[in-house]
Protein backbone atom coordinates (compact mmCIF):
# COMPACT_ATOMS: atom_id res chain seq x y z
CA UNK A 1 0.00 0.00 0.00
CA UNK A 2 2.93 2.28 1.05
CA UNK A 3 4.38 1.66 -2.45
CA UNK A 4 1.13 2.05 -4.07
CA UNK A 5 0.42 5.48 -2.35
CA UNK A 6 4.49 6.94 -3.29
CA UNK A 7 3.67 5.67 -7.01
CA UNK A 8 0.70 7.55 -6.96
CA UNK A 9 2.31 10.60 -5.48
CA UNK A 10 4.99 10.56 -7.75
CA UNK A 11 2.75 10.43 -11.23
CA UNK A 12 0.42 12.87 -9.75
CA UNK A 13 3.65 15.16 -8.94
CA UNK A 14 4.87 14.32 -12.59
CA UNK A 15 1.37 15.53 -14.01
CA UNK A 16 1.35 18.80 -12.30
CA UNK A 17 4.75 19.45 -13.70
CA UNK A 18 4.47 19.03 -16.99
CA UNK A 19 1.23 20.96 -16.44
CA UNK A 20 2.52 23.82 -14.95
CA UNK A 21 5.64 24.09 -17.34
CA UNK A 22 3.61 23.83 -20.58
CA UNK A 23 1.31 26.63 -19.37
CA UNK A 24 3.73 28.94 -17.61
CA UNK A 25 7.18 28.01 -19.11
CA UNK A 26 6.48 26.44 -22.96
CA UNK A 27 4.29 29.29 -24.03
CA UNK A 28 7.15 32.28 -23.64
CA UNK A 29 9.42 32.78 -25.01
CA UNK A 30 10.22 33.19 -28.97
CA UNK A 31 11.76 30.64 -31.48
CA UNK A 32 12.68 31.25 -34.91
CA UNK A 33 12.72 28.86 -37.11
CA UNK A 34 14.78 29.48 -40.57
CA UNK A 35 13.94 27.99 -44.16
CA UNK A 36 15.57 27.73 -47.30
CA UNK A 37 12.93 28.16 -50.14
CA UNK A 38 14.52 27.79 -53.81
CA UNK A 39 13.15 28.46 -56.82
CA UNK A 40 14.59 28.78 -60.45
CA UNK A 41 11.65 31.17 -61.13
CA UNK A 42 13.39 33.77 -58.86
CA UNK A 43 15.71 36.15 -60.60
CA UNK A 44 19.03 37.45 -59.40
CA UNK A 45 17.21 40.39 -58.34
CA UNK A 46 15.37 38.41 -55.87
CA UNK A 47 18.24 36.03 -55.04
CA UNK A 48 18.11 36.50 -50.63
CA UNK A 49 14.61 37.88 -50.19
CA UNK A 50 13.67 37.48 -46.73
CA UNK A 51 10.52 37.67 -45.37
CA UNK A 52 9.47 36.70 -42.19
CA UNK A 53 5.89 35.10 -40.82
CA UNK A 54 3.98 35.26 -37.93
CA UNK A 55 0.65 33.83 -37.26
CA UNK A 56 -2.35 32.91 -34.58
CA UNK A 57 -1.21 35.69 -31.80
CA UNK A 58 -4.21 35.44 -30.53
CA UNK A 59 -3.37 38.63 -28.34
CA UNK A 60 -4.40 38.13 -24.66
CA UNK A 61 -4.33 34.67 -24.68
CA UNK A 62 -0.52 34.09 -23.22
CA UNK A 63 0.93 37.17 -25.53
CA UNK A 64 0.34 40.43 -24.56
CA UNK A 65 1.80 43.84 -25.21
CA UNK A 66 5.62 42.79 -23.48
CA UNK A 67 5.43 39.68 -25.77
CA UNK A 68 4.16 41.28 -28.55
CA UNK A 69 7.20 43.61 -28.29
CA UNK A 70 9.75 41.63 -28.13
CA UNK A 71 8.81 39.73 -31.10
CA UNK A 72 9.02 43.22 -32.87
CA UNK A 73 12.30 43.77 -31.90
CA UNK A 74 13.06 40.39 -32.97
CA UNK A 75 11.88 40.80 -36.25
CA UNK A 76 13.33 43.88 -36.89
CA UNK A 77 16.92 42.50 -36.02
CA UNK A 78 16.37 40.14 -39.10
CA UNK A 79 15.96 43.28 -41.31
CA UNK A 80 13.37 41.52 -43.16
CA UNK A 81 12.13 42.77 -47.04
CA UNK A 82 8.44 41.24 -46.65
CA UNK A 83 6.07 40.33 -43.63
CA UNK A 84 3.23 38.41 -43.48
CA UNK A 85 0.69 37.78 -40.84
CA UNK A 86 -1.55 34.58 -41.66
CA UNK A 87 -4.79 35.51 -39.25
CA UNK A 88 -5.73 35.27 -36.01
CA UNK A 89 -4.47 38.66 -34.72
CA UNK A 90 -6.93 38.84 -32.34
CA UNK A 91 -9.25 36.73 -30.70
CA UNK A 92 -13.58 37.41 -30.59
CA UNK A 93 -13.58 35.20 -27.35
CA UNK A 94 -10.88 37.82 -25.46
CA UNK A 95 -10.67 41.30 -24.74
CA UNK A 96 -7.88 43.30 -26.54
CA UNK A 97 -6.25 46.82 -26.50
CA UNK A 98 -6.73 48.11 -30.29
CA UNK A 99 -4.16 50.85 -29.60
CA UNK A 100 -1.65 48.89 -27.82
CA UNK A 101 -1.23 46.47 -30.86
CA UNK A 102 -1.35 48.72 -33.30
CA UNK A 103 1.31 50.70 -30.99
CA UNK A 104 3.40 47.12 -31.51
CA UNK A 105 2.90 46.50 -34.84
CA UNK A 106 3.20 49.83 -36.43
CA UNK A 107 7.38 49.33 -35.00
CA UNK A 108 7.99 46.63 -37.68
CA UNK A 109 10.30 47.60 -39.98
CA UNK A 110 10.06 46.10 -43.60
CA UNK A 111 11.83 47.26 -46.36
CA UNK A 112 9.19 46.09 -49.65
CA UNK A 113 5.83 45.73 -47.57
CA UNK A 114 3.70 44.44 -44.50
CA UNK A 115 0.65 42.37 -45.50
CA UNK A 116 -1.86 40.94 -43.37
CA UNK A 117 -5.11 38.15 -43.98
CA UNK A 118 -7.89 37.22 -41.24
CA UNK A 119 -8.51 34.33 -39.72
CA UNK A 120 -11.24 32.35 -38.32
CA UNK A 121 -11.26 34.36 -35.13
CA UNK A 122 -10.36 38.12 -36.19
CA UNK A 123 -13.58 39.41 -35.16
CA UNK A 124 -15.23 42.03 -35.24
CA UNK A 125 -13.67 42.33 -38.40
CA UNK A 126 -13.69 45.73 -38.62
CA UNK A 127 -11.61 46.12 -35.21
CA UNK A 128 -9.06 43.77 -37.29
CA UNK A 129 -9.73 45.76 -40.35
CA UNK A 130 -8.78 49.08 -38.39
CA UNK A 131 -5.66 47.56 -36.73
CA UNK A 132 -4.24 46.35 -39.92
CA UNK A 133 -4.29 49.60 -41.10
CA UNK A 134 -3.49 51.70 -38.53
CA UNK A 135 -0.57 49.37 -38.06
CA UNK A 136 0.69 50.52 -41.82
CA UNK A 137 -0.36 46.74 -42.90
CA UNK A 138 -1.41 46.41 -46.26
CA UNK A 139 -4.68 44.33 -46.14
CA UNK A 140 -4.84 41.23 -49.14
CA UNK A 141 -8.13 39.69 -48.06
CA UNK A 142 -9.06 38.47 -50.99
CA UNK A 143 -6.72 41.20 -52.90
CA UNK A 144 -3.97 40.89 -54.14
CA UNK A 145 -0.32 43.35 -54.59
CA UNK A 146 2.88 43.62 -56.97
CA UNK A 147 6.27 43.37 -55.08
CA UNK A 148 8.94 44.89 -57.12
CA UNK A 149 12.90 45.04 -56.37
CA UNK A 150 15.57 45.96 -58.44
CA UNK A 151 13.52 45.02 -61.04
CA UNK A 152 10.94 45.30 -63.39
CA UNK A 153 9.59 42.25 -63.62
CA UNK A 154 7.15 42.12 -60.17
CA UNK A 155 5.90 39.28 -57.64
CA UNK A 156 2.68 38.57 -56.88
CA UNK A 157 1.22 38.23 -53.59
CA UNK A 158 -2.35 37.42 -53.19
CA UNK A 159 -4.15 36.25 -49.89
CA UNK A 160 -8.26 34.48 -49.19
CA UNK A 161 -9.29 36.43 -46.27
CA UNK A 162 -11.30 34.36 -43.65
CA UNK A 163 -15.00 35.47 -44.26
CA UNK A 164 -16.99 32.72 -44.81
CA UNK A 165 -17.04 32.52 -48.47
CA UNK A 166 -17.22 29.50 -50.82
CA UNK A 167 -13.04 29.30 -51.45
CA UNK A 168 -13.74 28.68 -55.12
CA UNK A 169 -15.30 32.16 -55.61
CA UNK A 170 -12.19 33.77 -54.15
CA UNK A 171 -10.05 31.19 -56.32
CA UNK A 172 -11.57 33.17 -59.45
CA UNK A 173 -10.06 36.31 -58.29
CA UNK A 174 -6.79 35.40 -58.29
CA UNK A 175 -7.36 34.15 -62.29
CA UNK A 176 -9.36 38.24 -62.58
CA UNK A 177 -5.82 39.67 -61.04
CA UNK A 178 -3.97 38.00 -63.84
CA UNK A 179 -6.38 38.35 -66.54
CA UNK A 180 -6.39 42.37 -65.67
CA UNK A 181 -2.22 42.10 -65.23
CA UNK A 182 -1.86 40.16 -68.74
CA UNK A 183 -3.87 43.41 -69.73
CA UNK A 184 -1.26 45.69 -68.79
CA UNK A 185 1.73 43.34 -70.19
CA UNK A 186 2.60 42.64 -66.56
CA UNK A 187 3.60 39.10 -65.95
CA UNK A 188 4.69 38.41 -62.46
CA UNK A 189 7.83 36.09 -62.05
CA UNK A 190 7.04 34.31 -58.57
CA UNK A 191 3.63 34.06 -57.20
CA UNK A 192 3.23 34.04 -52.95
CA UNK A 193 -0.21 33.38 -51.73
CA UNK A 194 -1.70 34.10 -48.18
CA UNK A 195 -4.18 31.53 -46.32
CA UNK A 196 -5.21 31.41 -42.59
CA UNK A 197 -6.26 27.30 -42.81
CA UNK A 198 -3.78 25.29 -44.91
CA UNK A 199 -6.43 22.59 -45.35
CA UNK A 200 -7.79 25.27 -47.90
CA UNK A 201 -4.79 24.50 -50.22
CA UNK A 202 -7.05 21.24 -51.40
CA UNK A 203 -9.43 23.76 -53.03
CA UNK A 204 -6.94 25.39 -54.69
CA UNK A 205 -5.19 25.12 -58.23
CA UNK A 206 -1.90 25.34 -56.81
CA UNK A 207 -0.35 25.38 -60.58
CA UNK A 208 -1.02 29.19 -60.18
CA UNK A 209 1.01 29.52 -56.34
CA UNK A 210 4.63 28.82 -56.18
CA UNK A 211 4.85 29.54 -52.22
CA UNK A 212 1.37 29.31 -49.92
CA UNK A 213 2.44 30.57 -45.95
CA UNK A 214 -0.40 29.28 -43.67
CA UNK A 215 -1.29 29.78 -40.33
CA UNK A 216 -4.28 28.28 -38.06
CA UNK A 217 -3.06 24.55 -36.83
CA UNK A 218 -0.51 26.17 -34.54
CA UNK A 219 1.51 23.17 -35.54
CA UNK A 220 -1.28 21.16 -32.62
CA UNK A 221 -0.09 23.87 -29.58
CA UNK A 222 1.02 19.85 -27.84
CA UNK A 223 3.71 17.62 -29.42
CA UNK A 224 5.17 14.90 -28.12
CA UNK A 225 8.49 13.66 -29.52
CA UNK A 226 7.90 10.42 -32.08
CA UNK A 227 4.07 11.48 -32.22
CA UNK A 228 3.75 15.13 -33.42
CA UNK A 229 0.49 16.67 -32.63
CA UNK A 230 -1.94 15.22 -30.56
CA UNK A 231 -4.43 17.23 -31.70
CA UNK A 232 -5.20 20.12 -34.46
CA UNK A 233 -8.46 22.41 -35.11
CA UNK A 234 -11.08 21.64 -38.46
CA UNK A 235 -8.94 23.37 -41.90
CA UNK A 236 -5.75 21.93 -40.27
CA UNK A 237 -6.71 17.87 -40.18
CA UNK A 238 -4.38 17.40 -43.58
CA UNK A 239 -1.75 19.36 -43.23
CA UNK A 240 -0.55 21.07 -39.81
CA UNK A 241 2.72 20.35 -39.59
CA UNK A 242 6.00 22.92 -40.84
CA UNK A 243 6.55 22.12 -44.38
CA UNK A 244 4.97 19.97 -47.73
CA UNK A 245 5.95 19.96 -50.90
CA UNK A 246 2.91 19.50 -53.05
CA UNK A 247 3.99 18.96 -57.05
CA UNK A 248 5.80 22.54 -57.40
CA UNK A 249 4.26 24.19 -54.56
CA UNK A 250 5.79 24.93 -51.09
CA UNK A 251 3.62 25.20 -48.22
CA UNK A 252 4.90 26.50 -45.31
CA UNK A 253 2.83 26.37 -42.14
CA UNK A 254 3.61 28.65 -38.96
CA UNK A 255 3.25 26.99 -35.54
CA UNK A 256 1.69 30.58 -33.84
CA UNK A 257 2.87 32.76 -31.34
CA UNK A 258 -0.34 32.80 -28.77
CA UNK A 259 -2.62 29.57 -28.18
CA UNK A 260 -6.22 29.05 -28.57
CA UNK A 261 -8.97 26.89 -26.59
CA UNK A 262 -6.30 26.11 -23.72
CA UNK A 263 -3.31 27.67 -22.54
CA UNK A 264 -0.70 25.35 -23.15
CA UNK A 265 1.97 24.68 -25.41
CA UNK A 266 4.57 21.38 -25.22
CA UNK A 267 7.38 20.64 -27.55
CA UNK A 268 6.44 23.41 -29.26
CA UNK A 269 7.32 27.00 -28.87
CA UNK A 270 5.63 30.18 -30.13
CA UNK A 271 7.83 30.69 -32.87
CA UNK A 272 7.80 33.18 -36.20
CA UNK A 273 8.91 31.43 -39.65
CA UNK A 274 11.69 33.29 -41.88
CA UNK A 275 12.25 32.67 -45.51
CA UNK A 276 15.02 33.00 -47.73
CA UNK A 277 14.24 32.87 -51.32
CA UNK A 278 17.00 32.07 -53.74
CA UNK A 279 17.18 30.37 -56.73
CA UNK A 280 19.93 27.94 -56.26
Amino acid sequence: MKKIIITLIIIILLISSILLYSRFIATKGLKIKEYKVVNTKITDSYHGLKIVHLSDIHYGSTISEKELNNIVDKINEIKPDIVVLTGDLIDDRLSFDKDKIINCLSKIEANLGKYAISGNHDLPLDDFNYIVKESGFTNLDNNYDLIYYKSNEPIIISGIGYDGEDVGIKTEQFDKYISELKADDIKPIYSILLVHEPDMVDNLDLNKYDLVLAGHSHGGQVRLPFVGALYTPDGAKNYYDEYYKLNNTDLYISSGLGTSMYKFRLFNKPSINFYRITNK
